[in-house]
């Protein structure tokens, strides 16, 4: 059985609806748009590490609204993510670039398009309902 690494996002939408997303420095996916998000650290529980990984990732500190899905991705060495996202709302912080995220950005639904995004991103986040405006 593959190795299964528990991992978490964060799904963020500003005041007009725009997406939280960050460009990757680290693989996989390196130089591709995300959601941001990362590992659990041991005993952590999902939504704890949604909010610690966007903060670290982008600066700003959310609450997290409830849970929106889960995907499992290919981890390298033939391991599995198993990444549990969730919808959050801003409470504080101001957006920069850190941890392992080169560029986060607000993007509407046009320009999330035009991004090179990790696999299957867009239609995760169309399947669930939580698409920019």
């Amino acid at each position: 059985m593959a190795l299964r690494v528990p991992c978490a996002g964060g799904i963020v939408h500003d005041g007009t609806g725009r997406l939280l997303v960050i460009r990757r420095s680290q693989q996989p996916s390196a130089g591709s748009w995300s959601v941001p998000g990362g590992r659990c650290r041991p005993g952590e529980a999902a939504a704890a590490a949604c909010v610690r990984e966007v903060a670290e990732e982008t600066g700003l500190e959310v609450a997290v609204l409830r849970r929106a899905g889960r995907v499992e991705r290919a981890a390298p060495g033939g391991g599995l993510y198993v990444i549990d996202d969730f919808v959050c709302a801003v409470l504080g912080g101001e957006l920069r670039a850190g941890d392992d995220a080169i560029d986060p950005r607000w993007v509407s639904r046009a320009e999330l398009v035009a991004l090179d995004l990790v696999p299957d991103l867009y239609a995760t986040l169309a399947e669930w309902g939580v698409l920019p405006n």
